[in-house]
């Protein structure tokens, strides 16, 4: 099971930039649960976070693949990556923007982190058919 960062915890951020590619191995075409974690942030600013794939680590995705609502405050947000459809996926990698705006300093600072685990076919299995006897 894969169970790692797309972003460090306590990363800090001052400007747009890429995290580090995340090869996925055995786990391409899973399920994989992301975590951002905002854990401080300075007044009248904004962070996205969006994940972009690749087949070989180095030719990305000119969209991204999932993306965060975008967050303006400390928070923890998950949210569901399904590669189970995109079979050239093998490696992902965390983008974000970091925006700022009003009185003060122009440049942003968020510091946060972008967990990534994957989520065992069995939850999956379960949660569908508890989905399935609601419906």
């Amino acid at each position: 099971m894969l169970d790692t960062f797309l972003v460090p915890v306590k990363s800090v951020v001052t400007a747009k930039g890429d995290g580090a590619a995340v090869d996925l191995g055995s786990a391409q075409n899973q399920v994989f649960l992301l975590t951002l974690s905002i854990t401080n942030v300075v007044e009248q600013e904004a962070l996205e976070v969006s994940v972009y794939g690749s087949p070989d680590g180095t030719a990305w995705s000119t969209k991204p693949i999932v993306s965060f609502p975008q967050k303006f405050y400390r928070s923890e947000q998950p949210l569901l990556l399904d590669l189970t459809a995109q079979l050239d996926v093998r490696f992902i990698r965390a983008h974000w923007d970091a925006l700022r705006w009003g009185r003060g300093s122009e440049t942003p600072m968020f510091e946060f982190g972008v967990a990534l685990k994957e989520v065992a076919p069995e939850i999956l299995a379960d949660a569908r058919s508890e989905a399935g006897t609601r419906a």
